[in-house]
């Protein structure tokens, strides 16, 4: 495991613990985590006590924590399940928060060596992103690659990259109905590779693995969209797919840049598709609405942080998607809600 020379405080690791044993969790993590300082968030539906091995710089939030900032009706609204982990994200007070579930342990590249996820996260977010013009090596800014012929030297400067988005290896984000239909289908393939999304194009970004700049686009990662039966395992969530559309939207606004790509993790299985199926589903309908809502989106020009891009993305909700359904209604609250919280927070 090759490590990259990073600032190593300036960044925040936040875990979203949804089992009370992290022990195994931990061990396996231990040559990445034990650099950084970590932030374990506790399921507020979480009844027993976490075990933490000794050896890591560790704060732990629990329900308490979440009320007393929060208040109670908040904390039921918007940190249960994997939510939780959003709390992390919102006490965190680094530039940069690598967010990785407890389902995820690290995986190996084709040579067999470790991968430091969470350097790779920092490398990403801390070279530029290009998305206004496709390099097709990928990233540039990566060892080994540079800008093809042809590409705009005006744009070779590139800009500041928000959110890298990892990808995992075994199990795929696939939805509940194609994972039933092919339940033995496993990811092995392991792609060396970085590139940026372009400008106005949209990507479900899964909150898995990924790592952002919270200092420019903190307030964009929130725990809006809940369905009506919503689930703890990642199947019957779409919290973090919203969440990532609105980064990007804002992203795109404010002229920077999502990459995806490295780091993978290894994930392993948890919950059941077929059980899934009909809490999901509601979810797969929504984003029928949802991906077009996005598409059209156009932010005011006086909207220039992601408070008041998240401001007037929550007002556009609640008049062009809330009529429709009454979770958009209750995602654009969330949002208002979210954005109070952040401010109280920072101040």
């Amino acid at each position: 495991m090759s490590q990259v020379s990073i600032n190593e405080n300036e960044v925040d690791i936040v875990i979203g613990a949804l089992n009370p044993d992290l022990t195994s969790f931990m061990e396996d993590w231990r040559p990445v985590f034990s650099r950084f300082h970590l932030i374990i968030v506790k399921d507020p539906e979480l009844k027993e006590e976490l075990k933490i091995p000794e050896g890591f710089d560790v704060q732990v939030y629990t329900k308490a924590d979440m009320i007393k900032i929060a208040g109670p009706s908040s904390t039921s609204l918007l940190f249960s399940g994997y939510s939780c982990r959003y709390f992390g994200y919102l006490v965190s007070k680094k530039k940069y928060v690598v967010s990785i579930d407890d389902d995820c342990v690290p995986a190996k590249d084709d040579m067999g060596n470790l991968i430091d996820a969470v350097s790779q996260h920092v490398q990403n977010l801390d070279t530029p992103a290009t998305p206004f013009f496709f390099n097709t090596l990928y990233d540039p800014y990566r060892k080994g690659a540079d800008f093809v012929r042809g590409y705009p030297f005006s744009l070779r400067t590139g800009v500041t990259c928000a959110l890298s988005c990892g990808l995992w290896l075994n199990l795929a984000d696939y939805d509940a109905p194609t994972q039933a239909l092919k339940p033995d289908q496993r990811n092995s393939r392991y792609v060396d590779a970085v590139l940026t999304v372009p400008l106005r194009a949209m990507m479900p970004v899964s909150g898995i693995n990924i790592g952002f700049n919270r200092e420019v686009m903190g307030p964009a990662l929130l725990p809006a969209l809940k369905l009506e039966q919503e689930g703890k395992v990642r199947w019957e969530t779409v919290e973090d797919l919203w969440s990532g559309m609105c980064v990007k939207v804002v992203s795109d606004h404010m002229g920077m840049g999502v990459k995806t790509g490295l780091p993978y993790v290894w994930r392993n299985e948890r919950g059941d598709a077929i059980a899934s199926l009909k809490k999901e589903w509601e979810g797969v309908k929504l984003m029928e609405d949802i991906v077009p809502f996005f598409q059209s989106l156009r932010f005011s020009e006086s909207a220039v942080t992601a408070e008041e891009c998240m401001i007037e993305l929550a007002a556009a909700v609640k008049e062009s998607l809330g009529p429709s359904n009454a979770v958009f209604e209750r995602a654009a609250e969330a949002m208002v809600e979210w954005i109070k919280l952040w401010k109280v927070v920072k101040t």
